[in-house]
């Protein structure tokens, strides 16, 4: 079979996600064949260097060994069994090191199926908890401006990106929404800190305002991923629990995108030394594996639920595959690797890395800023360097960028005018120096009029 083959077959029947399927008469396809480290294969026998992780969800590579013999042997022993009544040991033993692993106070953990299910989890635990507690007002929650938790329409309605939240507004509640703490936004001069506290001040006239009313405020913690690779301060976070707490609202923690590692610790809200009230996880949960969420929350949560079955109060909300046997042993296959192999000190040395090689790029005149929170790197492509004027969204500059790394063998996606890197944590030195070349190609090819 070649590609050509697989694409024909492919657009006769698939509607694939987040694309323009008539893009696809003069874009096209590339069909993948197989998956070894960091790289993947198509028919034809070109490789492409996965920069992205596969929308961020590969941390070891592409048919990681260790994982894979986890997952044959669970195979062999129960593929899937409903959760509710019944256990089994993966899912135990995960829920167990999460709460170990996790940052202190969350003792809970609540299965779903991916991250979208986990933000819904989440926001109607939160809700279902004031409703428990005599405080049924309190429907409401608080967002930031430019964030993304998803594509259900719970998880939509508390983002802010309108490229996939303006068409189904009218289908949505309504969130709070705060000025993000994105220091890319920073006046001249201005340090991240700084910024990121400043912003603090918006988000508390909401609270003070609105606690009545309020069930949580939700956050990516340190990067808006969707909405461009935004960065701000951990300094934000801290003050952000103490406002929480004063005004009685919960926080839930985002870091289906951000956890295991990608920050440059293990959970990102470690950096700000706090502990949400819900901690959602997914994406490289499972190694990229297969689709698990787990979201995380306190024994007070917990115990508002926990009573007579007759006062209907339980959390009823389920998935057929809650807690699939097969998922939990891949991301227990995952957390073995994070043990064994020293992964967030090694990460920080290929971060350095990454900042090296990309640095030159800072004096481009059409790159605004390269901006990098752990093992994650942004470069912003811009029409007027000085006054940081946007490219126009539909000149497509990111799409010259990715054309031209499938032709290099890379997969770099950009987001918008934003080319950035999100690696699997095996990749090596020598493979992020080629990567930073072929940005800076594919920039200069992009930025070209």
């Amino acid at each position: 079979m070649r590609n050509a083959d697989l694409s024909q077959r492919d657009l006769a029947v698939l509607w694939h996600p987040c694309t323009q399927m008539q893009d696809h008469e003069w874009l096209p396809l590339v069909p993948i064949r197989r998956g070894a480290g960091v790289w993947l294969e198509d028919y034809d026998g070109q490789r492409y260097l996965d920069a992205i992780s596969s929308w961020w969800v590969n941390l070891f590579g592409h048919a990681n060994p260790r994982i894979n013999a986890a997952l044959k042997a669970q195979l062999d022993a129960l593929e899937h069994v409903i959760l509710a009544g019944f256990s089994h040991a993966p899912a135990v033993e995960l829920a167990e090191r999460l709460v170990h692993l996790a940052p202190p106070g969350l003792s809970r953990v609540f299965y779903a199926d991916n991250g979208s299910a986990g933000v819904e989890v989440a926001l109607k635990m939160s809700y279902h908890y004031w409703r428990n507690l005599g405080r049924p007002a309190k429907t409401r929650f608080v967002n930031l401006s430019n964030s993304y938790h998803g594509e259900t329409l719970g998880a939509l309605a508390v983002g802010d990106v309108a490229l996939y939240k303006e068409t189904y507004r009218p289908l949505l509640m309504q969130a709070l929404t705060a000025p993000s703490p994105d220091c890319y936004l920073r006046e001249p001069g201005e340090d991240w800190e700084g910024y990121s506290l400043r912003r603090c001040a918006d988000l508390e006239d909401l609270l003070a305002t609105h606690a009545g009313t309020l069930s949580a405020v939700i956050v990516e913690p340190l990067v808006q991923c969707a909405g461009g690779m935004r960065m701000y301060h951990p300094a934000y976070l801290t003050r952000l629990r103490t406002l929480c707490d004063h005004y009685q609202v919960h926080l839930i923690a985002d870091e289906i995108a951000v956890g295991f590692g990608r920050t440059g610790t293990m959970f990102a809200c470690e950096q700000a030394g706090i502990s949400p009230d819900f901690l959602c996880l997914s994406k490289g949960l499972t190694g990229g594996y297969l689709p698990l969420c787990a979201v995380l929350t306190t024994e007070q949560v917990y115990q508002a639920f926990y009573d007579d079955y007759a006062k209907l109060t339980a959390f009823l909300h389920s998935h057929s595959y809650t807690g699939n046997p097969l998922a939990c042993r891949a991301a227990l296959a995952t957390l073995d690797i994070f043990e064994q192999d020293g992964v967030i000190l090694a990460n920080q040395a290929l971060a350095r890395v990454m900042a090296e090689a990309t640095a030159h790029l800072a004096d481009h005149p059409q790159v605004a800023e390269v901006r990098q929170t752990g093992m994650i790197l942004a470069i912003e492509m811009v029409r007027d360097k000085a006054s940081r004027t946007p490219y126009l969204w539909q000149e497509r500059r990111g799409l010259r960028v990715y054309r031209h790394a499938l032709t290099r063998g890379a997969l770099l996606r950009p987001l918008g005018n934003v080319v950035y890197f999100m690696p699997p944590y095996i990749i090596t030195p020598e493979q992020i120096r080629l990567l930073a070349q072929i940005a800076s190609e594919g920039i200069a090819l992009a930025t070209r009029d």
